[in-house]
């Protein structure tokens, strides 16, 4: 080792934003991504949403199973193709959105990533203090109370706030222990259900339409697609030479590790706990009744740490897109934004609103939608660069000014802006939530629930057959010649 001042990285605590990530840093390894995308789908909210592909959209053991392989290879597929980004530009994906809506024209679709990540950490926060809450009255018979409800709502973003606050570093450890003690009770759980199951009863159970394993597989999936545009911050300290398709795989085997049996066994538990999506207020107290108290409370109590581990990725990168939106904080003090306004949602959610399974999948659908129309224009952004062989330049991602590359017209990617608002505005029209119906929510997109599948390939192919936007010129502001090429790998 030289004298030379050490990386940011090797501190315990993360110091660097949104800047780029210089060659002599990138010293990640790809097998890292895995424990974070299994620690990305440590929820019990999964068990719920198992449930309701049986109790709600009537499916059966085989279909749940198919719909749970199918959401975790599409969406995590998406998140792993469009993470190797991240190890073009060293970069976090708010940061290299940049080079295809332009500078000013990012902070529009960034809003939106920006409130829609509050949601999610909303919602986690609130199961994370429904599991505490469950494990007090398992354990102590304690009632929850608004009282208690303030406390556990607020130890619960506390914790989260100062996960996320250390870094990629200490993410990584904690991912990796919750992996294995998530993984030893996930499989106690299996063992208990097959010993003491009705399979009978389970696999009696007839099909559902094809209809709703379509519309299972997009409510499902939407949870995956909420991870896209945050997939280049975990691999932005990956050295240019690692293998994108080993990105991929990897992204895509830890997620569906974790995410398939949990689904799995919501479904099996539906069929003798009817209840479990039957709209309760409250999503974690049905595994009291479920599950015999020693399973249960170990189970919780590992469910919550990777609860708190979920929200600590959400608002790692929340960090990153507060400070691409030009909040002028580190990092770890632009989390405490998201913590903030997660807590006081998470208060509401719990004092106030009624139907949290309701709310949820509501949020889940617009989720899915919102995330959507941004994948189509980074995507087709990505392939060009790949096909061009043209890195991302970071100084221009850092450069707000028309001395940025990613200047193009007054600050905005006209091409960009155009596909993804056109998108947008069609993959509502095609949604149906609780308290919105789109124009175009009964054709046959909509009622299959696809409207974030036609907004990724509406927003696609409106960028694709637009005129290829050219790059601004530092030295005259003009359009840039055609860049020398660069393997981008």
């Amino acid at each position: 080792m030289g004298t030379t001042s050490a990386p940011e990285t090797d501190g315990a605590v993360e110091t660097r934003g949104i800047e780029p990530v210089p060659d002599h840093e990138r010293q990640g390894r790809v097998r890292e991504l895995f424990p974070t995308w299994v620690a990305a789908n440590i929820s019990v909210l999964l068990l719920t949403m198992g449930a309701a592909l049986v109790v709600t959209n009537g499916l059966n053991f085989w279909q749940v199973l198919l719909v749970a392989v199918i959401a975790a290879t599409v969406a995590f597929g998406m998140v792993g193709v469009l993470s190797v980004s991240g190890k073009w530009g060293g970069a976090p994906g708010a940061l290299l959105s940049r080079a295809a809506f332009g500078v000013r024209g990012n902070y529009f679709p960034g809003a939106i990533l920006w409130v829609a990540r509050f949601g999610w950490e909303t919602i986690n926060a609130v199961t994370g203090a429904y599991a505490v809450l469950t494990v007090l009255n398992l354990l102590f018979g304690v009632k929850s109370n608004n009282v208690l409800v303030v406390v556990t709502l607020l130890a619960f973003v506390a914790c989260t706030f100062l996960v996320s606050g250390l870094g990629r570093k200490a993410l990584n450890v904690c991912n990796k222990y919750s992996t294995y003690l998530f993984g030893l009770f996930s499989i106690m759980v299996l063992v208990y259900l097959v010993a003491t199951m009705d399979w009978h009863a389970v696999f009696a159970k007839k099909a559902g339409t094809t209809a709703m394993v379509i519309a299972g597989i997009g409510t499902i999936a939407a949870g995956g697609i909420s991870w896209v545009p945050t997939g280049p911050d975990f691999t932005r300290y990956l050295p240019h030479s690692a293998s994108g398709r080993k990105i991929v795989g990897t992204t895509v085997s830890g997620a569906a590790l974790v995410l398939v049996p949990m689904v799995l066994m919501g479904g099996v538990l539906a069929v003798s706990e009817p209840t479990l999506a039957a709209g309760n207020t409250d999503p974690m107290s049905f595994l009291g009744g479920a599950l015999p108290i020693w399973l249960a409370v170990p189970y919780l109590i590992t469910a919550l740490v990777g609860m708190v581990l979920i929200n600590s990725l959400s608002m790692y990168s929340a960090g990153f897109t507060a400070q691409t939106m030009g909040v002028k904080l580190p990092r770890a003090l632009a989390v405490s934004i998201n913590a903030a306004i997660s807590l006081v949602g998470g208060l509401f959610m719990m004092l106030v609103a009624k139907d949290f399974i309701g709310q949820f999948i509501t949020f889940l659908t617009l989720l899915a939608v919102s995330f959507s129309a941004w994948i189509g224009v980074y995507g087709v952004d990505m392939a060009r660069r790949r096909r061009m062989a043209v890195r991302y330049d970071a100084d221009s991602l850092m450069n707000t000014g028309r001395g940025s590359r990613y200047w193009y017209t007054g600050g905005f990617c006209w091409q960009a802006m155009t596909a993804w608002a056109v998108a947008l505005a069609a993959g509502l029209c095609f949604t149906k939530v609780q308290w919105f119906t789109g124009p175009l929510a009964t054709t046959w997109v909509g009622k299959n629930g696809l409207g974030w599948a036609a907004t990724i390939l509406i927003a696609a192919v409106i960028f694709a057959v637009l005129p290829a936007p050219r790059e601004t010129d530092p030295a005259t502001g003009r359009p840039a010649a055609a860049p020398q090429p660069a393997p981008v790998g």
